[in-house]
């Protein structure tokens, strides 16, 4: 068992630090706000660790603080950190709900494949949201609240799905080739 959770931990170790790359070398599509990579790896993270809710929690901070570090957008160091909590918090209730479906049973091994997409649609909607909301609040925006989110995390939400899907298949498939298994 302890053997076990050594090679979580160093995986999520390696999925964080392969989002705080992402997350810094990926350009700014509008208003300084990048899209945030991150999010994918967290969201693996969560489907790789769904009955720990403390283990994705931790996850979410050690993201917060990583895109705090890297963020582009002009003192969206805190509001990096609020909306990776409030993220993890609202998707880690949603994943629960997409893995007790019926439908989602009754897919097997493509469960996963519908909870990346699912999780990372929603989630990098109330990740953006809460991001904005929180900027707003604390240093302002450059723009109206909801052009912004129309402009910046529309596209983000479409960019960080391909990504998920893309990234959570390579995981997979990398996981089952050193025999490691998801859940």
């Amino acid at each position: 068992m302890r053997n076990n959770n050594t090679k979580k931990m160093i995986l999520n170790a390696i999925l964080l630090a392969v989002g705080l790359i992402l997350h810094y070398i990926f350009p700014a599509i509008g208003a300084g706000i990048t899209p945030d990579l991150s999010l994918v790896m967290l969201f693996c993270i969560m489907i790789m660790n769904r009955d720990s809710y403390k283990t994705c929690l931790v996850a979410a901070i050690i993201t917060g603080i990583f895109t705090a570090m890297a963020t582009k957008f002009p003192m969206g160091q805190v509001p990096n950190i609020i909306d990776k909590l409030v993220t993890v918090n609202v998707m880690f209730v949603f994943m629960k709900m997409i893995y007790v479906a019926p439908f989602v049973k009754k897919l097997g091994d493509k469960a996963n494949q519908i909870a990346i997409v699912l999780m990372t649609v929603v989630g990098t909607m109330v990740s953006g949201f809460t991001f904005l909301f929180s900027a707003s609040i604390m240093v302002g925006l450059p723009g109206e609240l909801t052009a912004l989110f129309m402009a910046v995390v529309i596209p983000s939400m479409l960019i960080n799905t391909i990504a998920s899907i893309v990234l959570f298949n390579i995981i997979s498939l990398s996981l089952k080739r050193t025999s490691y298994q998801l859940v």
